[in-house]
């Protein structure tokens, strides 16, 4: 490993993962130690980590702390840091709340477990966003502890959709779905009661259906060094997401985009609320209202954020920057014109349907301003290679067969 202070241990085994361990490498010419509850492909059959550490039981809290524990006193080295980063929802949630018995080991930049409570659980974040002047879809709240039918009036369609997410997905089970889209009330009884047999008991969101194609949609990521101060602000508009009932929500293809107006409203609400570290907001284009209307926020990088590396402010580099050297940057309202994309190129030029975007697309894939950081260039797997071609080929297929 090249002779750095700091060893980077990545938490997380999929997409995310690798987009965190190719930045780093790219940076630093270091091989991560990532941590996996198991092996996936993207990461498994990369020469990018220097090793990867399985434990199947990872997502329980007693084993996640014993393991990362033996994790740091396997590769501790005198002199250098260890820096934890998680590139899940449960595996940030984990790191913060055992942050205290982690941080004896390990250094990160995540917020106080308070915050995360009032962002994760989505009445507390649609609460938050409506005291701060940050627009949101119409949503209601229903318990799957309450026995009464949901008797709201509402605009069909709307979408249903988890409120915890973490808890959701603990149980899968045949049909389940990231996000649903009903035209009925009977409808929502029957998603209701799906779910609630799956053993899902916290509430459910029946959220306003926002009209508008995969590029109404949008994407902001910052970074907040750990002394709480701003140092970068993007804004992209989503060209594809994941089409399968399963992935819906998942971002393959990016532009960026620059709106002051917005970037520094969402900068006004993360500063009041004491942010620190990645976030990721999901937003929507409402062209009803002419309002970009908040679904969530991460409060990690997401899988998509890999443009922000692209377009020179490397992920990695972020926390090493701010927790390694203690280095504070002023602020970057990033304006570089850029497309971050994980679906070949005949995805974008037959299944972007707004023309304007498309004409974009295919001029800044001309110009070479594009990236698909699955195809890193210094990973050479030859069966990761095959892998990734039979992938794309896939994807051809599923865009061709699903629509949302």
């Amino acid at each position: 490993m090249t002779n750095h202070p700091f060893i980077p241990i990545i938490i997380g085994t999929d997409i995310n993962a690798y987009n965190m361990a190719i930045s780093f490498h790219e940076e630093y010419g270091i091989h991560p130690i990532l941590v996996g509850k198991e092996p996936l492909s993207f990461t498994n059959l990369s020469t990018i980590p220097q090793v990867i550490e399985y434990n199947a039981q990872l997502g329980e809290k007693e084993v996640f702390v014993r393991f990362l524990k033996e994790v740091a006193a396997k590769y501790r080295e005198p002199e250098k840091k260890l820096i934890l980063i998680g590139t899940n929802d449960l595996y940030v949630r984990m790191i913060i709340e055992n942050q205290e018995a982690l941080r004896e080991d390990y250094v990160f930049n995540y917020i106080q477990e308070d915050l995360m409570n009032q962002l994760l659980v989505k009445k507390n974040f649609y609460e938050l966003c409506a005291e701060h002047g940050i627009d949101a879809p119409a949503t209601y709240f229903h318990s799957c502890l309450e026995d009464k039918p949901f008797e709201e009036e509402v605009m069909f369609p709307v979408i249903i959709k988890p409120s915890n997410g973490v808890l959701y997905y603990k149980n899968p089970f045949p049909g389940m779905q990231k996000v649903y889209k009903v035209d009925s009330y009977e409808e929502i009884q029957k998603v209701i009661q799906t779910i609630k047999a799956s053993g899902y008991t916290e509430d459910l969101i029946i959220q306003d259906f926002i009209p508008g194609d995969d590029t109404y949609m949008w994407d902001s990521v910052f970074y907040i060094n750990s002394k709480g101060n701003t140092e970068l602000i993007t804004f992209g508009q989503v060209v594809l997401q994941e089409h399968t009932l399963t992935a819906i929500g998942n971002y393959t293809s990016v532009i960026t985009r620059y709106n002051e107006e917005m970037m520094l409203k969402l900068k006004d609400f993360l500063e009041a609320l004491d942010y620190v570290g990645y976030a990721n907001f999901d937003l929507k284009y409402d062209h009803r209202d002419g309002k970009f209307k908040v679904f969530e926020v991460n409060i990690r990088q997401g899988r998509s954020s890999y443009y922000i590396t692209s377009c020179g402010h490397n992920l990695a580099r972020n926390f090493v920057d701010d927790l390694i050297y203690g280095k504070s940057k002023p602020l970057t309202l990033l304006k570089e014109k850029f497309l971050f994309t994980v679906v070949p190129k005949i995805v974008l030029r037959k299944f972007v349907d707004n023309p304007d975007v498309r004409e974009e697309i295919k001029e800044l894939l001309r110009q070479g301003k594009y990236a698909n950081p699955l195809f890193y260039k210094h990973d050479k797997s030859f069966k990761r290679k095959l892998y990734l071609f039979m992938r794309q080929v896939n994807y051809y297929k599923k865009y061709k067969n699903n629509t949302w």
